[in-house]
């Protein structure tokens, strides 16, 4: 299992729900990777709620954590700056280095929601040798992704909380293989 596969089956964990299947199905991933590395995750806490819920249950949970709670929504420019002019040059700077890699995001999100950029992570990682990636997650997104978990901190009864946590760790080992973050 490789840190890209692991890196697309998150960021489509982290994505709307649309189908319960596929959710499950990138848990396995996730989960075989971490397993491979020997890390821990709290990922199983996550797979029995998305068992026990329904594909409705998922997405209003979903909508109530990401959408209608700043403080936790998956948006890292928000949680790095906040809403102030800086944010906007992060999310060009993102923009801008996805079309240096010749990444196009799928759907409409803006370029800084996790989920993109988790998308861009596995994109880099299949087409590059070590090395070249880990400036940017140091630098661009484990300081974003630290923030949200944080702010999930409050939110004890998230279950979506898992996934940034996990987010967190991929990012992080990634890292490691090269230098640490």
């Amino acid at each position: 299992m490789t840190i890209a596969v692991s890196y697309d089956a998150l960021a489509r964990m982290l994505e709307y729900p649309e189908e319960k299947l596929q959710l499950q199905n990138d848990y396995n991933l996730v989960c075989t990777f971490l397993h491979e590395r020997r890390l821990g995750s709290p990922l199983p806490e996550f797979a029995e709620f998305a068992d026990a819920s329904s594909l409705a249950e998922l997405q209003e949970e979903y909508v109530a954590t990401f959408d209608f709670n700043p403080a936790t929504a998956p948006y890292l420019g928000h949680h790095l700056f906040g809403d102030n002019q800086k944010k906007g040059g992060y999310m060009i700077m993102l923009k801008q280095e996805f079309e240096r890699c010749g990444y196009i995001p799928v759907g409409t999100e803006l370029p800084d929601h996790l989920s993109v950029v988790l998308g861009f992570l596995a994109h880099r990682a299949r087409q590059e040798e070590r090395g070249v990636r880990q400036p940017f997650i140091v630098e661009c997104v484990l300081p974003g992704v630290e923030r949200l978990s944080t702010a999930f901190a409050a939110r004890q009864d998230s279950h979506w909380k898992v996934l940034v946590e996990t987010a967190r760790l991929l990012c992080a080992e990634d890292c490691k293989e090269v230098q640490p973050c």
